[in-house]
């Protein structure tokens, strides 16, 4: 089985990373995590840095935890909802699981929802923790 994480390093990416181990753990599953980034001329070094030790730090987190993981950093210029649904069907993806943000109404509409669209879109059960 394949689990995939969506992580920023946000406190509800770790929340959705702990439990993914503990599912990884009884399914004997492998957890990829991934950041995705939009990519392009507007993408910050800074950002690009914090991204990757995130995703260092997540692998640690696994590796320290005797669970099978790889990580990913994508720039593909999707939306971090695409890429998690995108990444998912091309990989043959068993669960993902995403950290879930209280926001606003005015916020989820002018700047959308990954949850969101993950669960709508995914072709696989979709997990949320908050």
């Amino acid at each position: 089985m394949k689990f995939l994480v969506g992580y920023n390093g946000s406190d509800e990416a770790k929340a959705a990373l702990s439990l993914a181990k503990d599912f990884a753990k009884t399914f004997n599953a492998r957890v990829i995590v991934m950041a995705s980034m939009e990519g392009g001329a507007g993408e910050k070094v800074e950002d690009i840095t914090q991204a990757e030790q995130n995703l260092r730090d997540a692998k640690d987190f696994l590796d320290e935890q005797g669970v099978e993981c790889e990580t990913h950093q994508l720039a593909r210029g999707f939306t971090p909802g695409e890429d998690l649904v995108k990444f998912a069907e091309e990989n043959q993806i068993d669960q993902i699981f995403v950290g879930i943000e209280k926001k606003s109404r005015t916020s989820k509409l002018i700047l959308g929802s990954t949850a969101q669209f993950v669960i709508l879109k995914a072709p696989c059960p979709v997990i949320t923790v908050k």
